[in-house]
Parts: C-alpha cells; structure tokens; sequence
C-alpha cells in the first residue's frame, strides 16, 4: 500500500487538504510534512506505535531527540520550564528556523524527551502548511528530520520522498521542492543559551 500523495498550496493551504491530513493524523498515522529547513516525518504526542515506525524508517533507537512542533509559544510552559527572560528571547525568533533545547516538564511523556536530560526539543515554523495542521488539530505535532539511512542531509523533494519511503508512511504532503538548511539549535541551560548546531537561523542574539 503506497502513501497518499496530497499536493498542498505552501502560501494558502487548501481546507479539505489539511482537514484530509488531520484525520490520518488522529487515526494514528504517520506523515510526512515540509517545514521551514526541510522535510520532516510527524505524528501526534501519544501516537507511540506511530512514533516506533517513524523510528524504523530513520533506523534510530527510542532515545533519538524528537522535536515538538508548535503553532505558537502559548502551549510552551505545558512542555518546557522557561524563565521570563528566556520566554522574550523566543518569541523574539519565532516563527522561524530554529529548535530550542529546554527543560522538559513532567508533561511530556518520557519516551518524547531525552532521558539523560530531561529536555525536549521545541520548534515553530514558518510554513503555512504547518501551521494550518496544527491549527486544525489544536495541538503540537511530534517531529524529527526526514533523514533516510545513509544519507547527510534531510529530505527536500516530496517526489523522490515517494520513491524512496512512499510504502511506509501514509501520507506525504507535497509542498514544493524546498531548499534543503538546517535549523539553528540553542540549548538552554540554567537560562543561559548554547549554540549547539549553526544553521539558517540567525544566532548573533544567543552569542
């Protein structure tokens, strides 16, 4: 069985896609989306048979760092302990592409944090196709990098995506070719940033 092949506007999202996707989503699917760096493969928070195939599609273990996607920051003390100050520091970058290392709080479930650290990964994309997903479904999405075994870099054309992993998703999201750029990661520890990865996202803020 091949994936569903939805073909979506990346600037204006067509409702009865996104609605389309949602409900694969909710039935425990496993999708594949374009953010602002590149593809990423995503499911929702407590779909844990979900969050093992897409495991077993990046062949990573149950302690791979996954990243929650978010619409906005007004979910964000429900997921990650955040000072004042570090709360202004990013909304001052959001949306945008960047993945925020912070404290994890006893909501999130153990299996989407890194045990050793306690931590969780936290994003906000600038893409349409994303944000219209997470409006309709009201709440963030589990993500991580669509990068296949063997390869460097993440995904970026949803045609080949097919080719390749088109058997053991349910659906992809054809938002355009993208321009493949890793996001900037920032670790906070203690409220203090680290840089941890260089990507597009502009780190002069966090030096």
């Amino acid at each position: 069985m091949s994936a569903q092949f939805i073909s979506v506007h990346p600037d204006n999202p067509q409702p009865r896609f996104i609605k389309q996707i949602c409900e694969c989503l909710n039935n425990g699917g496993v999708v594949v989306i374009p953010t602002d760096s590149a593809y990423a493969l995503c499911c929702k928070l407590e779909q844990k048979q979900a969050m093992e195939r897409i495991a077993r599609i990046r062949q990573v273990d149950k302690h791979h760092n996954f990243t929650l996607l978010c619409r906005d920051l007004s979910e964000l003390s429900t997921y990650a302990k955040v000072e004042n100050s570090v709360f202004r520091l990013l909304k001052n970058h959001t949306p945008g592409a960047y993945t925020f290392i912070l404290p994890a709080t006893k909501e999130v479930p153990r299996r989407l944090m890194n045990e050793k650290r306690k931590t969780i990964g936290i994003r906000v994309p600038a893409n349409a196709i994303v944000d219209a997903i997470i409006s309709e479904l009201n709440e963030p999405l589990m993500s991580c990098s669509l990068i296949l075994p063997d390869h460097e870099d993440a995904e970026s054309d949803p045609v080949t995506i097919n080719d390749e992993i088109g058997s053991v998703v349910d659906v992809i999201v054809d938002g355009g070719v993208l321009s493949p750029s890793p996001t900037s990661v920032i670790v906070f520890n203690d409220g203090v940033p680290e840089i941890a990865r260089y990507g597009s996202g502009d780190v002069s803020d966090f030096e």
